[in-house]
């Protein structure tokens, strides 16, 4: 068994192909689409309140996405695939369930 593999090629695959990717620890558009909201309540109230509140919204959300890709990575990715294909599978107990 050894000797049929030893013939096969061996491709090194490039670490930044197949890693996530992560901006400060969690996922990038999430993070860019958090920052963007927390920048447009800031400058569209214009008080130090809504500063702080904008601050303080945008850390906790970083840390729950830094939570959500520690979990795993793609979990995005894994829900938008699972709300569009919701219509074609249906949540059942068993494939076998009457109806």
């Amino acid at each position: 068994m050894s000797e049929s593999l030893s013939g096969l090629e061996r491709h090194r695959i490039h670490r930044a192909l197949s890693r996530p990717n992560l901006l400060m620890g969690a996922d990038r558009e999430l993070v860019l689409l958090t920052g963007l909201a927390a920048v447009i309540l800031i400058f569209v109230v214009l008080m130090i309140y809504s500063a702080l509140f904008g601050i303080a919204v945008w850390i906790i959300i970083i840390g729950l996405l830094r939570m959500m890709a520690k979990s795993d990575p793609l979990m995005r990715q894994v829900y938008i695939r699972h709300i569009s294909y919701k219509p074609y599978y249906k949540a059942t107990s068993s494939p076998w369930r009457r109806y």
